[in-house]
Order: C-alpha cells, then structure tokens, then sequence
C-alpha cells in the first residue's frame, strides 16, 4: 500500500468526521434554542464531547502503541456512527449528553489516532503541507455541516442519520489500510509511565497546545453558542448557518497555503500573522452586529475563517517539529487535550455570559481569547527548544 493511498484514506475519512461535528454543534444548540432549554444548559450539553475527550485521554496512548493506528481509527468511527444513529430514538437532554460524551470518546481516537500516523510519515519539508491536508478536508466536512441545520424544520431525524451513514461509509475504506505500530524505543507499561511522557513532551512543546487550545475555543463557542446569539441579536436560522459556513469556507481558502507558507517561514511567524488578522476581524465583527448587517459580518467571518480557521493544524506541525519522534504519539495526545480544554471552555463560558452579562459581546470574547494567545506566543514562542534530559 502506497503512501499517498494511504494518507488520502485517512483524510477523507477526517472530513466526514468534521461534517459531523460541524453539523452536531449548531444542529443541537438550534433545537434547544426553539425547545425554550437556557444558554447555560445549552452550553453545558456541547461540553459533553470534549468532556469525553478529556477523560479518554489518558486512556489512548497506550492502546495506541500496542495495537496499531488503524485499529484505533475504526474503534473510535464506530462509535460516531452509531452514537448520531442514536440521537432521534429519545429526545431527552441527558440521553443526548450521554450520546455527545461517547462521540467525543470516539472522535478524539480517530483524530488521535489519525493524526499521529500522518505526522509520523510525515517529513519536517512536507508536514505543514500535509497536516494542513489533514485540516482542510476537515474543514470542508465542517463547513457542509451546519447547512444540515434548517433540515431539522423537516424532520428532526434527518440530519442525525445523514451524518451517520456518511460515517459507516468512511468506515467502510479503513479497511483497506495496513496497520502499523508507532515507532518506540520503549515499553508503556504503567499510568505513572504515561504521564511522565505527558511531562516530557509538555516541556518540549507547551507552546505549541496554546494554538490547538485557542482552536477548540473558538470552534465549540461559535457552533455551540454563537447560534443562540446570532438569534438573540435579529439574525434567523439560515443567516446563522450562512456565517458559520463562511467562516469554514475561509479556512478551506488558506489551510494549504498557509500550511505550506509555514513550511518557508516557520510555523511561529504564520501562527502570529494569523492571529493578529484573526483578532481584528472578530473585533470588527463587534463593532457591525448592532447595524444589522448580515452582509459585513458575513466579511468578518470569511476573513476569520481565513486567518484563524488554520491555527489546529498550524499547533500540530508546530507541535512536530519541536517534538522527538518517539513521544509524537503523546504530543498529538496532548494537542487533543487542549483543544478539548478550549472547547469546554468555549459553549460554558460564552452561554454564562451571553446569558448574565448582556452589554458584553460575543465577539469580543473571541478576540480578548486570541489575543492573550498570541501574546504568549510572541513572548515564549521559539522555532527550536533546546534539549531536555530525559528524566
């Protein structure tokens, strides 16, 4: 089996996971919204995902490293599948978060998983081109997602089981890989062993888990909650699925030539230029929602998209070319457990205060959060880390 077979497998089955996900978030928040469930509750349900993430985390490595990639990949698909085939059987809001805590288990071991095996194949020349392959066909899935929204004024159940079969479809093509074992030098053989390796990789590569953490925060609060201030501010169902869709749309324009930019200028340099863009284009976004325009909000989302919507994929190549190879299998890990740590973050915090502090704006939420990123990054960020004892 050919490399390239091998990678565009692997991405594609990425894009239909992102279409779930881009589809799940605003879908849910949508029809608690109508059902009259508050914005706090609202966002508590969307954290049932990365909830999930966090506490399979220390759990993924070590099944990882000794049964393969490919095993973990279609583990973690079928849960997915079967998980959204399950949501139209009882519309009940704990049935649903237990649904979303088990899709957030699953995706995160075929991200995991995924991620892991492309950036292990991967060279330091090619990495950011490749990992932002891997990030713009999940940005296509993501962006198609939320246009299954309005389909729930047909039938509450279509849009569920569309995105589970698309899923069991995805499925179906792991099965033409071979598997493979990550390269090691040693044996897993305790929990203590586990997060050592967390402490080990967490000193070669903290900065480079802030991009992927601001990237789960931005993600979950703009599909998880943004819907419910969209509506609160005048703008109806189609409009919000427009913008959510816009910026998606962005970040499929740029992800490969700002992957593959950041592969000429370094990774820090092109995480600073986007962010700086990102942040100004929310903040305009704040300064136009009062007039009404869907038109110029509609620009401020495409140029977030096109600026910020890369910043996932930009932290893992980050993250690769600080890492050793033998501890890319925890650096991915830890990538996942930052960005579910923006993503819980991202629905709670935002549905608190949309919900308690009403002259705050959503937009400028976002932009104070990249901007604190990427402060850090201008102050601590470095192309090369120097060489850590191994204790």
């Amino acid at each position: 089996m050919s490399t390239r077979f091998r990678f565009w497998i692997l991405v594609s089955t990425v894009a239909i996971s992102g279409f779930s996900q881009g589809m799940l978030l605003p879908l849910i928040a949508v029809i608690f919204e109508n059902d009259g469930v508050n914005s706090t509750l609202n966002g508590l349900n969307a954290t049932a995902l990365y909830i999930g993430i966090l506490i399979a985390s220390p759990f993924m490595e070590n099944p990882l490293r000794k049964y393969g990639y490919k095993p973990i990949i279609m583990t973690g698909g079928l849960m997915v599948a079967l998980s959204l085939a399950l949501f139209p059987v009882w519309s009940s809001f704990w049935f649903w978060f237990a649904l979303r805590f088990i899709i957030g288990i699953g995706d995160h071991a075929l991200h995991f998983a995924t991620q892991t095996w492309i950036t292990s194949f991967s060279t330091k020349d090619n990495r950011g081109r490749n990992i932002s392959l891997y990030g713009l066909f999940f940005g296509i899935g993501f962006a198609i997602g939320p246009l299954m929204t309005p389909l729930v004024e047909i039938n509450e159940a279509l849009p569920f089981l569309i995105s589970s079969l698309l899923c069991l479809i995805g499925w179906g093509f792991l099965f033409f890989l071979n598997n493979e074992l990550p390269e090691e030098d040693f044996k897993v053989s305790s929990t203590i062993d586990t997060f050592r390796r967390f402490k080990q990789a967490w000193k070669y590569g903290w900065v480079a888990f802030l991009p992927t953490l601001g990237y789960g925060f931005l993600e979950s609060s703009l599909n998880g909650i943004f819907p419910v201030y969209g509506l609160r501010i005048g703008l109806n169902v189609t409009n919000v699925s427009i913008l959510l869709t816009s910026f998606a749309v962005g970040s499929i324009i740029t992800q490969l030539p700002l992957g593959m930019l950041s592969d000429r200028l370094g990774r820090r340099n092109v995480l600073m230029i986007v962010l700086i863009s990102g942040t100004s284009a929310f903040f305009l976004a704040s300064l136009l929602e009062d007039s009404g325009s869907v038109i110029g909000l509609l620009i401020c989302f495409s140029l977030a998209g096109m600026m910020v919507g890369s910043t996932f994929s930009l932290g893992i190549s980050y993250m690769a070319d600080l890492m050793p190879q033998k501890l890319l299998p925890t650096g991915n890990l830890l990538c996942g457990v930052s960005f579910s740590i923006g993503s819980l973050a991202g629905p709670f915090l935002g549905g608190v205060l949309i919900q308690w502090f009403e002259q705050i704006s959503y937009f400028h939420i976002i932009s104070s959060f990249l901007l604190i990123i990427l402060l850090i990054i201008v102050r601590f960020g470095k192309k090369e880390l120097a060489p850590i004892a191994e204790n």
